[in-house]
């Protein structure tokens, strides 16, 4: 009876989804079900890794032998960079008292410092200007800025404000905060041989990204500078305007100035470094700097004690995986060494586990002799 009416059941049930698929006139409906192809049916072909226990662990420990390969060269390579790093904040303390005062502006401040190289720094060098404590990075300041007006064009929309305009209605140009504080001090290296002093050639063009130079800076089309920004103010902070900022070369100002240029490229970090001149390998440089007494003269412009900052001027050489940071080779040591180590774990659980499994197969068939 339960057979007979399980049987009544399915085709009753049978019985109402073909009434649903045939219409009341007789006609089918169309079906939902998707086509049986090998794309709707999702029966194309496909790469369906076997992950077995040897290529496995093999991508752990050939990815564990490769960073931390490169871990090593990396530092090693970032340990053969020549750097002196010279803190000038204190050094230069009367200066930086009488920066205190912004109405001090336009009064001149020097100060030099002398330091010896006990070795030659051989190769192309590197001067930079470090700070520390400065945060480059904070939001209002990095959006103060006018990329239309650093193309050379009217500014019609920007954040640079309250560095925009004066109060009389002269426009700043530059205008926006980044170049309102833009780096000022003059640095200038000299070599002390015997009795006589000698001053190092530096480049001062040539230390910028091409694309900046070349893309992303303009000056406004005219036939000189000093009238393509008539009618325009330098910026509060400046002791000259925009067109004078190399009065050796002509090339070399306006919007197109390589300190410039440096400046406005901002930094993620407080503590930061960039590149100010590059040693002209010429006469007694024609290798590098030599060994002995060298003094920094240094006009001091830029304030750094109302936000408890420090100033560096660093010399430094370069090498093939950059300068002097072993951030990167630090970074592929400890992958490495977590992929490596990850390996050994993993192949620790497996031998383990392989004999926790040969063991109960033994249990097994010692149960079964016995039966």
């Amino acid at each position: 009876i339960y057979l007979s009416f399980s049987r009544k059941h399915e085709v009753d049930t049978l019985t109402k989804v073909h009434n649903r698929l045939i219409g009341t006139k007789g006609e089918a409906r169309p079906s939902r079900c998707p086509d049986n192809s090998a794309f709707k049916q999702q029966k194309l072909p496909a790469w369906k890794p076997q992950l077995t226990i040897a290529a496995v662990l093999s991508c752990f420990f050939l990815t564990g032998v490769f960073c931390l390969s490169v871990g090593v060269c990396l530092i090693m390579s970032a340990n053969s960079v020549r750097e002196i790093q010279i803190d000038y904040s204190d050094k230069c303390s009367d200066c930086s008292k009488l920066r205190e005062n912004s109405s001090n502006w336009n009064k001149e401040c020097h100060c030099s410092i002398n330091f010896m190289l006990k070795e030659d720094i051989l190769g192309d060098v590197f001067m930079y200007y470090g700070l520390q404590n400065f945060y480059q990075n904070h939001r209002r300041y990095v959006i103060s800025r006018s990329d239309a007006q650093l193309l050379g064009r009217n500014i019609q929309k920007s954040y640079c404000a309250p560095f925009t305009t004066y109060r009389n209605g002269t426009p700043m140009a530059p205008c926006g905060a980044i170049a309102n504080s833009m780096f000022n001090d003059t640095i200038d290296l000299f070599y002390n041989l015997n009795s006589s002093v000698i001053q190092v050639p530096l480049l001062k063009t040539g230390n910028s990204w091409w694309t900046d130079k070349n893309v992303k800076f303009r000056n406004p089309k005219s036939y000189n500078l000093s009238s393509a920004f008539a009618g325009t103010a330098r910026p509060p902070y400046w002791q000259k305007p925009v067109y004078l900022l190399d009065e050796e070369d002509e090339r070399n100002n306006g919007y197109v100035n390589d300190d410039f240029i440096v400046w406005m490229r901002v930094s993620a970090f407080a503590t930061f470094r960039n590149l100010y001149r590059r040693v002209r390998r010429i006469r007694q440089f024609a290798d590098g700097l030599p060994a002995g007494n060298y003094t920094f003269h240094i006009s001091y412009n830029f304030p750094v004690t109302k936000f408890k900052g420090r100033k560096h001027v660093i010399l430094s050489t370069m090498v093939w995986s950059g300068g002097s940071n072993p951030f990167l080779g630090i970074a592929y040591v400890v992958s490495g060494t977590a992929a490596t180590l990850t390996g050994f774990v993993i192949t620790v659980i497996h031998l383990k586990g392989h004999q926790n499994t040969d063991l109960h197969f033994k249990n097994y068939d010692l149960i079964e002799s016995l039966d």
